[in-house]
């Protein structure tokens, strides 16, 4: 009996990592044009077709590209589309959100600001919710440009009356470097100014030409002159919890854990909570009662 012995050089490679990605990126351009009809897409019904989906051609059309580019990003040839093309791509497959994102990160290409991103964020009434429910124990949650956007009476206590600030001051990098009262509040505000900086630094980093990030670099430039001489630095630290040191005249200092937790389905949201075992519960209550 002979063995035949498998010729090494005649293997198949395996794929790497971008060919893999590649590989998803027109699996998933083909599923979701199959899925789609051409009513879906404003597109005349036309006779009945032998194939589900839009042709390939009616998918280029809507995208704005070449019929052959579009067929070379469905056969996972080695094409890199820019983030135009990719836009316009979502747009003609009726993705969502989350299957733009998908799209983006196989593509290996940064996604631009969504189109919800120009307008107002708006916060899931069940996260309003439980931030007021976590009382007394302060909490806020602080939006994709670090925004304010919720705040219970635990932290309006400790820190300041988000609610009660100019809707475009309600930012915690504006609060910390121009109001004198923050200084107040941070027992070290020198590092938890230069942390929060470096921590948002690495923030607008991902959102590059992101024109409500530009504005208020360039505020916070204008405002503070320790923002333009720590800017030129480049520190950059990811978010995390940890210990924060803070001052409030009626209790003194208190040294408070803090968490931060991501929200699932808005992912540029996140919840900032605080305990401490420095301070008892009925005194932290008793200064929330004194925010309305």
């Amino acid at each position: 009996m002979t063995t035949t012995v498998p010729d090494p050089s005649q293997a198949a490679a395996p794929q790497s990592a971008r060919e893999q990605a590649r590989a998803e990126f027109a699996d998933l351009l083909r599923s979701r044009r199959g899925r789609l009809t051409p009513p879906d897409v404003g597109l005349p019904a036309g006779p009945r077709r032998r194939t589900p989906g839009l042709r390939r051609e009616e998918v280029a059309q809507l995208a704005g590209v070449s019929t052959t580019y579009y067929t070379f990003l469905e056969q996972g040839r080695d094409v890199r589309p820019s983030r135009q093309v990719l836009a316009s791509l979502a747009q003609a497959l009726r993705l969502s959100a989350t299957e733009r994102a998908h799209l983006f990160q196989l593509a290996r290409v940064a996604p631009p600001a969504a189109d919800e991103d120009a307008q107002a964020e708006v916060l899931a009434p069940a996260l309003h919710a439980m931030v007021a429910h976590l009382d007394p124990y302060p909490a806020y949650v602080k939006g994709r440009r670090w925004d304010v956007l919720a705040a219970n009476r635990a932290a309006r206590a400790v820190f300041t009356d988000w609610m009660a600030r100019p809707p475009e001051d309600r930012n915690l990098l504006w609060w910390t470097f121009t109001d004198p009262g923050a200084r107040k509040v941070f027992v070290d505000w020198e590092h938890e100014a230069a942390a929060t900086l470096a921590r948002f630094r690495a923030a607008a980093a991902r959102r590059p030409g992101d024109p409500e990030f530009a504005e208020l670099i360039e505020r916070l430039h204008q405002a503070s002159p320790e923002v333009r001489s720590w800017w030129p630095r480049h520190d950059v630290l990811p978010v995390a919890g940890g210990v924060k040191r803070l001052h409030h005249p009626a209790v003194g200092d208190v040294t408070f854990q803090h968490v931060v937790l991501q929200v699932a389905d808005r992912p540029e949201q996140t919840l900032v909570s605080f305990t401490s075992a420095d301070v008892a519960e009925e005194v932290l209550a008793g200064l929330a009662s004194g925010i309305p």
